[in-house]
């Protein structure tokens, strides 16, 4: 699968990811969950509107929330993920932060025609256990889920 199928700024750190070693790829990856953001205040104080995906090894709890898209105002709405995983995760936030970075803000057919085999393209299938890539696989399609079904909604 190419990169050029991807939303832009996924298809980035696909391509970033790519570009490097397998050890650099590790390091990437500790870079993206430093980078991910904290809960907002808001869902800080109601873990009930969080989803666990509980095929990860860590845990790791993600929701999203639509808004009007600024680009489009007249149109399809925008999408933003929200995550919450423990600092001594880094796998697991490091793939938060990498669906964070690639997906947050976009509309819910960018992030449907998203290959449900994305995580594969990072090229840490080698580095990293089958667990944690399925980790990762699972938090994708759970957030697929909770967009179309959110979209659907909206309609």
């Amino acid at each position: 699968m190419s990169t050029n199928t991807l939303p832009t700024a996924l298809a980035e750190i696909v391509d970033d990811f790519q570009a490097l070693s397998e050890p650099e790829r590790l390091q990437l990856l500790l870079e993206f969950s430093r980078g991910l953001p904290e809960l907002p205040e808001r869902l800080n104080d109601h873990p009930e509107l969080l989803e666990q995906v509980v095929e990860c090894q860590s845990p790791l709890f993600l929701t999203i929330e639509s808004e009007k898209n600024a680009a489009n105002p007249e149109g399809a709405r925008a999408y933003r993920l929200f995550f919450k995983a423990p600092p001594e995760a880094p796998t697991t936030r490091g793939f938060a932060g990498v669906l964070h970075e690639g997906l947050d803000g976009l509309t819910a057919e960018e992030i449907l025609a998203v290959p449900d085999d994305m995580p594969e393209l990072l090229g840490l299938t080698r580095a990293i256990t089958p667990l944690r890539m399925r980790g990762m696989t699972a938090m994708l399609g759970r957030i697929k889920r909770k967009v179309a079904a959110a979209s659907r909604l909206e309609r």
